[in-house]
C-alpha cells in the first residue's frame, strides 16, 4: 500500500514538472513572437509622402457626376493632387496632374462646358520645393488613364510604369480606340494584375479598384510619422458626399465593378485604420497638408 502512494506521488511531481515544463514554453514562445513582432514594427522604413498640386478644376455641370439628377444646376470646386513617396528603396510619383500647357495666366473653359481648368507650375518647378528632380523617379504609377491624371507623364520616361495590364491595354494597347500620347510616350513599363506591393515590404502597395475606368487603382502608404497609414482614392470617390451616398459618375466604365470597388476599399481602410484622402477633395488636400506638416 506505501508504495503504491509513492508512485502515486511521484506520478504527481512528474506530472507538475511536465506542466511548468509546457507552461515555460509556451510562454516562451508567445515571448519571442512579441519580440519578433517588435522588431517588425523597428524595422519598418521610412516612408516621406509629399502632396502637390496638379491642377485646380472647376466643375460647371457637377450632374456628370451622378448616375441621375442630384446635382443639377450645381457647380463645385476640385483640386487636382499628385503625390511623391520616398522609400529607401526608391521614389514613386502617383499621378500626374493636369496636362503642362495649362499653366496659363487665365483658366481654359473646355468646348463641354464641364470643367473650367488650370494648372499653377510645371513639374520640374514643383519638384524643385521639396528637393527632387524628375529624373530621380524609379516608378511612375496613376490611379487611371483620365486627362486630369496623366498630364506630365509624358515627363516621366526615365520611370518605370506600373499599370494594370487592361488599362494599359484600353489606352496604348493594339486595340485602343483613342491613344494618349503622354502615355504613349512611357515605354519602360511594368504590366501588373491586381495588388502590387511596390517595394515588397507592405509600406506602399498598390490596390487593383476597377470600375471608375477598367484598371483604376488605389494607393496604400505607411508614412513615417503618422499614427494612420494614408489611403489615396484615386477617383473611387471625388468629394465627401460622393462617398457617403456611393454616388458614381455617369462616365465610369463599370458601376457594379464601382459598387464592388468600393465596398472592397471601405473593408481595406477600417482593416488598416486608415486615413483616406479623397484625392479631388480641397477638404482632403487641407487635411493631409496639415497632418504632413504636423509630423
Amino acid at each position: 500500500m506505501k508504495k503504491h502512494l509513492s508512485i502515486k506521488k511521484q506520478d504527481f511531481g512528474l506530472s507538475t514538472l511536465r506542466l511548468f515544463t509546457i507552461f515555460f514554453i509556451a510562454i516562451s514562445i508567445v515571448g519571442c513572437k512579441k519580440s519578433e513582432k517588435k522588431a517588425e514594427a523597428i524595422a519598418k522604413p521610412e516612408v516621406k509622402l509629399f502632396q502637390l498640386v496638379g491642377g485646380s478644376i472647376l466643375v460647371k455641370k457637377l450632374e456628370v457626376f451622378s448616375q441621375d439628377t442630384t446635382y443639377t444646376g450645381q457647380q463645385k470646386q476640385f483640386t487636382d493632387a499628385y503625390y511623391v513617396i520616398s522609400h529607401p528603396k526608391g521614389n514613386l510619383m502617383w499621378d500626374a496632374g493636369l496636362p503642362e500647357n495649362l499653366v496659363i495666366p487665365e483658366p481654359y473653359n473646355d468646348p463641354s462646358g464641364v470643367y473650367r481648368i488650370q494648372r499653377p507650375d510645371s513639374l520640374a518647378n514643383q519638384l524643385k520645393t521639396i528637393g527632387f528632380k524628375i529624373e530621380d523617379f524609379n516608378y511612375f504609377a496613376m490611379s487611371h488613364s483620365h486627362f486630369d491624371h496623366t498630364g506630365h507623364a509624358n515627363l516621366m520616361g526615365s520611370a518605370k510604369w506600373l499599370v494594370q495590364e487592361n488599362e494599359f491595354n484600353s489606352v496604348v494597347g493594339d486595340s485602343a480606340q483613342f491613344k494618349n500620347p503622354a502615355l504613349e510616350a512611357l515605354k519602360n513599363v511594368q504590366k501588373i494584375n491586381g495588388d502590387y506591393d511596390v517595394f515588397g515590404d507592405g509600406s506602399v502597395v498598390i490596390k487593383y479598384m476597377p470600375g471608375h475606368t477598367i484598371g483604376h487603382q488605389v494607393l496604400y502608404v505607411e508614412v513615417a510619422g503618422l499614427e494612420k497609414p494614408v489611403l489615396l482614392t484615386g477617383d473611387l470617390y471625388h468629394f465627401e458626399e460622393n462617398r457617403t451616398s456611393k454616388g458614381i459618375p455617369s462616365f465610369n466604365y463599370d458601376v457594379e465593378k464601382t459598387l464592388e470597388s468600393m465596398n472592397k476599399f471601405e473593408a481595406f481602410a477600417i482593416e488598416k485604420n486608415a486615413e483616406v484622402i479623397i484625392q479631388h477633395s480641397p477638404i482632403a488636400f487641407k487635411k493631409l497638408e496639415e497632418l504632413l506638416t504636423k509630423k
